[in-house]
């Protein structure tokens, strides 16, 4: 933290109680910043602080210390490409950014049908990135807090997860698996096996966090009761996720407007009622339990047949293929020289991130670049609630409040 200034403000004895002016006293005010270096602020934000003592009297996030550009750097991609660049935006989750931007895309498109292979792999991969997402935030959230010996779990239990995830895409973390019109790629031979043998261990992993936390006396009055808000002001601020189900209301797009075939999986959504940090740490926990049943059940009944759409104007053809058919060459140079055209038109979508409700806001002008891609992502309304979480309370529950939003500065800065 770097002190800016401070403020001494003097203060007067009662009237008929009057001290010399060395005995009057006085209360100091600081104003500090917290990041943009801090590394519990998670990401490049900076929050001006204003103390008095130990207590936080005013926050203020500041941000734009990223300065990525995504959104307008798609207007000058072609449609497939602008994938890649949607990976960027939460790289914690960049299969949830993936699949709302193509099921977006593929709307706009209207006569393309995604196979049901393609459609339930898309959920297990995403619920992969859930649980991906979620183990980083328990490990560094709970180190932030002091119990390091999580950190080393999750990370154990990630590392697997990168591993299946390479397995698939041949990249641990930007992928690009998911693509308009299917998958990037076929699944590999033994995904079954790989992913089988680490879903069935997975919850017993998921117990030993709980073991670990639960009863553990430092963690629980660090988190408890602790980052209280209303849930009308969180509704105000547009805060979505586990923040707004550890408050009580259960809204979970997978099960509300359910999307590739979620209406298909059975499942619960988690919620609890005392909104406070330890109920979004048990919210998101048991997250990680629904979501290892979720991939569970597809590899159990994945269907059979296709990975991608058959639409030989918009989906890569197969390299053999390419490599024997004169008409998949065309196809296949067209495509990656020039792009495909996708219809006038403009599209909403939104799906389940592991942060909350993300939505992809696409409008096409006829060509074979989009004319503007907005994302209404869940890191940005999840921060706003920031001020309300901490202001009037310690400057050492910050941290633990902070963590328990779980934002990713690239989910906001875009």
């Amino acid at each position: 933290m770097q002190e800016l200034k401070d403020h001494t403000d003097t203060v007067a004895a009662p009237e008929g109680d009057k001290l010399s002016g060395s005995e009057e006293t006085s209360s100091r005010r600081m104003t500090l910043n917290m990041g943009p270096q801090h590394p519990s602020t998670h990401g490049v934000l900076r929050i001006v602080l204003e103390l008095e003592g130990e207590t936080i009297m005013s926050a203020a996030p500041d941000i734009g210390f990223l300065h990525t550009g995504i959104e307008k750097q798609c207007e000058v991609k072609t449609w497939q490409q602008a994938v890649t660049l949607t990976d960027r935006v939460d790289y914690l989750a960049n299969l949830s950014n993936n699949l709302v931007y193509a099921l977006a895309v593929e709307k706009l498109i209207g006569d393309i049908e995604i196979p049901p292979k393609a459609q339930w792999m898309r959920v297990m991969m995403t619920e992969f990135t859930r649980l991906n997402s979620h183990l980083v935030w328990l490990g560094t959230h709970a180190l932030d807090i002091g119990a390091m010996t999580v950190f080393f779990y999750c990370f154990r239990e990630r590392e697997d997860i990168l591993r299946i995830l390479e397995m698939f895409s041949g990249q641990r973390m930007m992928t690009s698996y998911i693509r308009i019109g299917g998958l990037a790629l076929e699944p590999p031979r033994g995904w079954q096996h790989a992913v089988g043998k680490f879903i069935n261990a997975f919850p017993s992993k998921v117990d030993e966090y709980e073991n670990l936390l639960d009863s553990n006396p430092i963690w629980k009055r660090r988190t408890q009761g602790v980052g209280f808000v209303p849930l009308e002001d969180l509704l105000d601020l547009g805060v979505t996720g586990p923040m707004i189900r550890a408050a009580g209301l259960k809204w979970d797009v997978r099960k509300d407007e359910p999307y590739s075939s979620y209406d298909q999986f059975d499942f619960e959504v988690p919620t609890r009622t005392e909104n406070d940090v330890y109920a979004r740490y048990r919210v998101r926990l048991e997250e990680m339990r629904q979501s290892a049943r979720i991939i569970k059940q597809a590899v159990e009944g994945m269907p059979e047949g296709a990975w991608q759409a058959d639409a030989p104007k918009i989906v890569l053809p197969e390299r053999e293929k390419m490599k024997t058919q004169m008409e998949a060459l065309i196809y296949h140079f067209k495509i990656v020289t020039e792009g495909f055209r996708v219809p006038a038109g403009e599209a909403y979508q939104a799906v389940e991130s592991p942060r909350g409700e993300i939505a992809y806001y696409v409008v096409s002008n006829g060509t074979s670049h989009p004319y503007r891609v907005y994302m209404r992502t869940p890191s940005f309304g999840n921060l706003m609630a920031l001020p309300a979480l901490i202001e009037g309370r310690l400057l050492a529950d910050s941290i633990a409040s902070l963590g328990s939003m779980d934002f990713v500065l690239g989910d906001v800065d875009r």
